[in-house]
């Protein structure tokens, strides 16, 4: 990471970067998402890698289509102990139980003013996943999504509402409707007020969720105009020790919730959809079963980074977008 942070902030280094490994086109036209320009590719980075907004550009240059950072806190927190984060390799897979581990919202603000101050800075999407701190009770958790909308809105192309990390206590208790709305609601209005225009914002929902849940859910973001449904975020169906996983196994129930979420949102509603995508078939898969964009982390760990522009490329010559 902080090889990517120095190379980024380089034009020459930045430049070699993005023609190793992002020599081609892969660019999406304004009107095809849900952005009023041009994005990259339909394959951005998940949220959780830069959870500091510290190497945006060097992510960018290496092929991504955009970039979700965080999850930004209002207060800096440490996070967990350490050990917190596992390879699984005979699978590909990553556990974690990080615990939201960031500088604050006041220093990623500090950076994304800084990234926004360039022209190159100005062209990469960049969204931001907002979480509670770890010592607020559930109660006033809308109060901390409400600082971290005002804060960082007006920096951001979109804001990512973070109730579905299993390694906060109590933080997925917050994915019932009668604690998510109230949330839901006071992003939407802190984050268009501080922006002064209608910031998409998203709701990055759990694997765990039983279909009934996502489904009230998704009946929710309608209701309130929200732009769409973040599925998913890692899952705690698993043997392997305290934490979330991440990696393929969770591509199954992860593309069956696409499904769901695309016969209940509205047509113009977007799916980002993240969980187990390792090859362009995989990515194909998720749009085609109704999905408008995708997020990866853990196979970049794994493939290299060559690997973003890779599908992104693969992703450009095969798909014929269903909007």
């Amino acid at each position: 990471m902080k090889a990517l942070e120095v190379a980024g902030t380089i034009p020459v280094t930045r430049d070699l970067m993005s023609l190793t490994f992002d020599p081609t086109d892969t660019s999406v036209p304004a009107g095809e998402t849900f952005l009023p320009r041009k994005l990259k590719g339909r394959l951005g980075l998940a949220a959780g890698l830069d959870k500091e907004a510290r190497a945006v550009e060097g992510l960018h240059a290496l092929g991504f289509g955009f970039l979700e950072i965080g999850t930004i806190t209002p207060r800096p927190q440490p996070g967990n102990d350490k050990p917190r984060l596992w390879r699984i390799t005979e699978s590909r897979e990553i556990r974690n139980r990080m615990g939201f581990n960031n500088s604050g919202v006041k220093a990623a603000k500090q950076r994304l003013r800084k990234l926004r101050s360039t022209p190159y800075g100005r062209s990469i999407v960049v969204g931001a996943n907002i979480g509670k701190n770890k010592v607020t009770p559930n109660e006033d958790a809308p109060l901390d999504y409400e600082i971290c909308a005002r804060e960082l809105a007006p920096l951001v192309d979109f804001l990512v509402i973070n109730v579905s990390s299993p390694n906060t206590p109590g933080l997925r208790d917050l994915q019932s409707i009668e604690t998510l709305r109230p949330i839901a609601e006071i992003t939407l209005e802190a984050g268009r007020k501080a922006a002064k225009r209608d910031i998409p914002v998203f709701v990055k929902i759990a694997p765990d969720l039983a279909d009934e849940d996502v489904a009230a859910v998704a009946q929710m973001t309608k209701e309130l105009g929200l732009e769409g449904i973040v599925a998913a975020n890692t899952t705690i169906n698993h043997d392997e020790g305290p934490g979330g996983v991440s990696g393929p196994r969770l591509k199954q129930r992860t593309l069956n919730i696409v499904k769901q979420l695309r016969s209940l949102l509205d047509e113009a509603q977007t799916i980002i959809a993240v969980g187990g995508i390792s090859t362009v078939e995989d990515a194909l898969e998720y749009l085609n079963a109704g999905a408008d964009l995708l997020e990866a982390f853990t196979a970049f760990i794994y493939e290299g980074p060559a690997w973003p522009g890779k599908i992104n490329r693969g992703i450009a010559k095969r798909f014929i977008p269903h909007k």
